[in-house]
């Protein structure tokens, strides 16, 4: 059989299990979403990427929900992509999805006008110590991380003058991959991260994400709170351009933002591979994915 689209999910995430919330959150959206494809008139099937047993020449199209496991198996995950990349049609674009895997495209984004969240890049194999770093930044709290990554992993806050006790991990990954530096956002502590969901290039909904009390980290894996939020109309200026800044068609984007200092609109992250688009707070927006899904296949098809 032949589907439309291919919703991708990661091994994990295929088996619902009713009694664990997380199970049930994912489920209830990526159900939202193969409903809403469904409805479209799409034919639709949910599987792992990493599905061996798949002919991907079987799907005219590949969404990308779940796959959640894609930067702790990049070595496996990248082939893949380029294979499937050249078999069927990809949402997003594999040519899109590699250039956001990397977070130095927020330096495109700062180039073009969007303001981000200022960003040391530290490249692979780099020899000068953290402290060096840290210093040569000027900041005085701070927060480490992979320039590939996703869920926190390796995300580390840290004070100028503290920085000894993250030498030895910072080593370890520095070996490995490229890390990058930025200000820590106190606000967020405050006032939570903003996340505006923006379909088809149009804003849809947003939430708020708060950390837990001790915490810096807002997503809901590390004790963080979801909350629904009333966009402005600054904010949702804000998040379509800065999409529209991005060079590649975007069917579906995530654009984290936080106040700085400043009480200004920053960039902290724009999530167009896989990112939790929480449609549980607006079900309407899974429609609004399938309708601009629908489209593009049509178009290339015309």
């Amino acid at each position: 059989m032949l589907f439309d689209v291919a919703v991708l999910t990661d091994s994990r995430q295929l088996e619902h299990k009713p009694e664990d919330w997380y199970s049930r959150q994912v489920h209830h959206e990526d159900g939202l979403v193969l409903d809403a494809l469904r409805d479209a008139g799409l034919t639709v099937c949910r599987l792992a990427w990493d599905d061996a047993g798949f002919d991907w020449r079987q799907a005219r199209s590949l969404l990308f929900r779940t796959t959640w496991d894609y930067f702790e198996r990049f070595g496996e995950f990248s082939p893949w992509l380029s294979r499937v990349s050249r078999q069927c049609r990809l949402f997003n674009a594999a040519e899109l999805i590699r250039w956001n895997l990397d977070k130095r495209y927020l330096v495109e984004l700062q180039n073009k006008g969007v303001a981000v969240v200022p960003t040391l890049y530290i490249e692979k194999g780099e020899r000068r110590t953290l402290a060096q770093l840290a210093d040569a930044s000027g900041w005085n709290e701070l927060i480490l991380k992979p320039a590939v990554s996703g869920n926190a992993r390796h995300t580390y806050r840290f004070d100028a003058g503290d920085d000894q006790r993250l030498e030895c991990a910072f080593g370890d990954l520095v070996e490995r991959e490229a890390m990058l530096l930025q200000p820590f956002q106190r606000q967020v502590l405050e006032q939570g991260e903003l996340s505006l969901m923006v379909v088809d290039g149009r804003y849809s909904h947003a939430i708020r994400k708060t950390p837990k009390p001790g915490d810096f980290r807002v997503q809901d894996d590390h004790g963080g709170s979801v909350h629904p939020h009333q966009a402005s109309a600054e904010e949702i200026a804000f998040a379509e351009a800065a999409v529209r800044a991005v060079p590649f068609d975007v069917l579906y984007a995530r654009v984290d933002l936080v106040r700085d200092g400043q009480g200004r609109l920053a960039v902290m992250e724009l999530e167009m591979i896989e990112p939790e688009l929480f449609f549980r707070f607006r079900p309407e927006a899974a429609g609004l994915l399938a309708a601009g899904l629908r489209r593009r296949l049509a178009d290339s098809a015309a």
